[in-house]
């Protein structure tokens, strides 16, 4: 028993994993906000470009950097463009070309002027923009 021990164990591990790749949970998770994060990075408004709903989400992202810094941008452009958090997809024009990360500011800006607090924000954004 001992010799298969490890095995089973292995075995039992990569069905877990199989299971979390095929519903998609194995995604990243939100990323610690880094302390003293700013706006600094986020485009101008006169860079910020011309679609709908990307003036509001810039906007966004310029009042509450700290919090945006801390979201996982659920269009997985951690995967596809190497991006830290949802903050990092409006350091480009990028922000203004999703839908996802343009919902995901508006709705932590929103949430956060309510008052509420980063995890609440996490859940809301997972329930409406994760997979």
């Amino acid at each position: 028993m001992s010799r298969r021990l490890p095995w089973l164990i292995a075995g039992v591990a990569a069905a877990v994993l199989g299971v979390l790749l095929v519903t998609g949970r194995a995604r990243a998770g939100h990323p610690d906000p880094r302390p003293g994060i700013t706006a600094e990075l986020v485009l101008p408004p006169a860079a910020v470009p011309n679609t709908a709903g990307s003036v509001e989400a810039y906007a966004a992202a310029r009042a509450v950097p700290q919090v945006l810094d801390g979201l996982y941008c659920h269009c997985d452009c951690a995967r596809h463009s190497g991006h830290r958090s949802l903050l990092t997809c409006f350091e480009s024009a990028h922000g203004g070309c999703c839908a996802i990360c343009m919902g995901e500011a508006v709705l932590a800006q929103q949430m956060t002027a309510r008052g509420d607090a980063i995890d609440a924000i996490r859940r809301a954004v997972d329930a409406q923009f994760g997979s």
